[in-house]
């Protein structure tokens, strides 16, 4: 879809969707796959980590400012672990933001 290879159809459909709030006025701007960094890299013992990162879907900046983070997911029970433990970090480490998930 216009150039951008999406994880699923859903996911196309949605930006579709944006497309059409962002032509319509409904919304400022969006975001493709915005990039949230959850804990930063580090160095212990002279072992480097790295940085663990939440990349959403999308995140929608509306007219009044605030933005939205959304995720689409394919079903309600399917979240791995690793999405569950990574979604709590982040509402954590960003109370200013929630994690919108579209079904």
């Amino acid at each position: 879809m216009d150039g951008i290879k999406f994880d699923s159809k859903k996911e196309a459909e949605y930006y579709c969707q944006l497309k059409l709030l962002k032509q319509a006025g409904k919304i400022k701007d969006y975001r493709l796959q915005p990039r949230y960094e959850l804990q930063p890299a580090f160095k212990k013992n002279g072992k480097k980590y790295r940085a663990i990162t939440y990349i959403a879907d999308f995140a929608i900046i509306n007219n009044d400012g605030t933005t939205e983070v959304v995720d689409v997911k394919s079903s309600k029970t399917f979240k791995t672990q690793v999405y569950r433990i990574k979604k709590k970090m982040f509402e954590y480490k960003y109370p200013e933001l929630t994690i919108k998930e579209v079904y």
